[in-house]
């Protein structure tokens, strides 16, 4: 409906109750309420048959997609409906106030700012409605999605003040854009953290560095678990124990933190554990020794090869055979690594088309360290975690089959045992 239609209305309203034979005052206040009370039960009524409008067109869709679906749950429909409504005021607030010019100054101001309103919240329902559709969508399911949409929201709403203030003072929106100069300052004192989260979310995004679903470790802050919730100044993490962390964004950009999303991607997940050994424990293997370990299946090709190149060797050398320490011979502790690497190469679990050793590292106070450095398939937390235990649980076990000992440090009990045995 535009102003034509609206004029020729209220003109013939007017005209209605001049025929009536109504006094001065009695026509004012007559055509004021009769217009008043027409227009709002035509805006109503107005309203509701735009909304059912939209409704039905949706409705009539054989299928309900995503869109459909978020458009109705944010009532997108309802909020455009509202702007038309707007609209209608605004057209007819000179019509109905025109006795009235007092009123009318402060009613068309009024229309002004709903329409502002209105706008404001249909852009609000609509930019949830596609927030809700990005987020449920695979694509962009890990990206922060909720950041921009609060940035955005910020900046409309900056807008909307504006616009609303520039209507009270009757100026211009450019007027009072430019008196913000004035207080910059000001304003990104108050608003800080939203403008280094949103830089940091801009930063996280263009680089990757976290999506929602991602294991994070920021120790500074106690947080260990996964990214649920990734907000423009804030980001939420689940620990392992079920409790929440609250993660400032802009600490992912301007601190350490570890994301094992890599490891998550990866062919598997690095088992890096050590065995001390006792040092005194460590020896030559006799020939008794090396019978025994013949009966292991892991050994026997091994020890067999190994030990015709042994003799070939110290034939070859005349090498004096009254002490182990001349030439050749093998050793427990290395044949324990020759063992564990066979073990775990028979190991289902580990992948051994990543780093696979087990080494010797330096010889400390607690002993010989024999580190395994293997990658398991399963990176699952509990999956992961049986796949190590039932490595070092066989590993030790294994362990006195080659005459070595584990190193640990005496107890209390230990200490008495050896006071105890020296008062006998």
């Amino acid at each position: 409906m535009n102003i034509p239609q609206f004029q020729t209305i209220f003109t013939e309203l007017r005209n209605w109750l001049i025929d009536k034979g109504l006094s001065d005052n009695e026509l004012i206040y007559s055509y004021f309420f009769i217009g008043l009370i027409g227009v709002t039960l035509f805006l109503f009524i107005t309203i509701f048959l735009t909304r059912q409008v939209f409704i039905g067109v949706i409705k009539s869709a054989k299928t309900k997609s995503d869109w459909q679906k978020a458009l109705f749950e944010f009532r997108v429909f309802r909020a455009f409906a509202l702007i038309f409504g707007a609209y209608i005021i605004y057209n007819a607030v000179p019509f109905v106030f025109i006795d009235f010019k007092v009123w009318f100054f402060y009613a068309l101001i009024i229309a002004k700012i709903y329409i502002v309103l209105a706008v404001m919240f249909a852009i609000n329902a609509f930019l949830n409605a596609v927030v809700s559709i990005m987020e449920s969508s695979r694509k962009y399911a890990d990206k922060p999605i909720r950041s921009y949409k609060q940035v955005a929201k910020i900046i409309f709403y900056v807008v909307g003040f504006v616009l609303i203030l520039s209507i009270i003072l009757n100026e211009s929106p450019l007027y009072i854009f430019g008196g913000f100069g004035a207080v910059t300052a000001v304003f990104i004192l108050v608003f800080r953290d939203p403008i280094l989260g949103f830089v940091a979310s801009v930063q996280m995004s263009a680089i990757d560095l976290v999506r929602v679903g991602d294991w994070i470790t920021v120790e500074k802050y106690g947080a260990d678990g996964e990214v649920t919730e990734i907000n423009l100044t804030t980001i939420k993490v689940r620990n392992w124990d079920k409790t929440v962390t609250i993660v400032p964004s802009y600490a992912i950009v301007s601190e350490s933190f570890k994301n094992w999303r890599a490891m998550e991607e990866s062919e598997g997940r690095r088992i890096k554990r050590h065995i001390n050994i006792k040092i005194s424990s460590i020896k030559f293997c006799d020939e008794d020794l090396i019978n025994r370990l013949m009966t292991i299946d892991f050994l026997r090709d091994y020890l067999s090869e190994t030990q015709a190149q042994i003799e070939a060797f110290n034939a070859e050398n005349t090498v004096n055979p009254n002490s182990l320490v001349n030439g050749r011979h093998m050793t427990n502790i290395g044949t324990f690594r020759v063992y564990a690497e066979k073990y775990l190469e028979s190991n289902p679990y580990i992948n051994t088309n990543l780093t696979f050793m087990v080494r010797q590292l330096q010889a400390t106070e607690n002993g010989l360290p024999i580190e395994i450095y293997v990658f398991s398939k399963e990176k699952g937390l509990k999956k992961f975690e049986e796949v190590a235990a039932d490595i070092f649980d066989h590993l030790l076990a294994a362990v006195p089959y080659f005459d070595l000992e584990i190193f640990q440090s005496p107890s209390g009990s230990d200490m008495r045992g050896f006071v105890g045995r020296g008062n006998d």
